[in-house]
């Protein structure tokens, strides 16, 4: 596990730690469900134990992965942020080649959703647009090919 701060959103932050409980309350559930399938007998043939024991591992591994990020976890207001330049939380406005109008806050990867405009400051245009100013432009790899914005406005909320 690193040690290095992961940014996050105040609502990704909660949003995980309500995720974390979600998941420390199926851990009766699921050993309630071991214990029934173990006492239907032989283990090695026993598809319910199996499936059961599998769902556990699955969930401790994801209470560790989500406890680590919360442990190391940079919560960020962009509404007490300021400046120039782009950074985490800062909500982008772009025109695209076809003079279209995008507008994109840079989120934890855990927070990001391109649909409500939300992308990761490491996706290939997170990571493009950071330390960037309004009236520069961008260029960006896509699987689509390559990609051309220019910032038009940058706004912290």
């Amino acid at each position: 596990m690193s040690s290095e701060k992961v940014p996050m959103l105040a609502e990704g932050h909660r949003q995980m730690t309500e995720d974390v409980k979600r998941l420390k309350l199926e851990r009766p559930e699921i050993i309630e469900s071991i214990e029934v399938a173990r006492a239907h007998g032989d283990l090695s043939e026993n598809a319910e134990y199996h499936a059961a024991k599998e769902r556990q591992g699955q969930v401790e591994a994801m209470i560790a992965d989500i406890d680590d990020r919360l442990s190391r976890a940079l919560v960020i207001d962009p509404t007490t942020l300021s400046g120039d330049k782009v950074v985490f939380g800062a909500t982008v406005t772009l025109v695209d080649e076809e003079k279209k109008n995008v507008r994109y806050q840079l989120v934890g990867q855990t927070e990001a959703d391109a649909r409500v405009g939300r992308i990761s400051y490491n996706s290939p245009l997170g990571r493009a647009l950071i330390g960037r100013q309004v009236g520069e432009e961008v260029e960006v790899t896509t699987p689509a090919g390559e990609r051309y914005y220019e910032i038009s406005k940058l706004e912290f909320i």
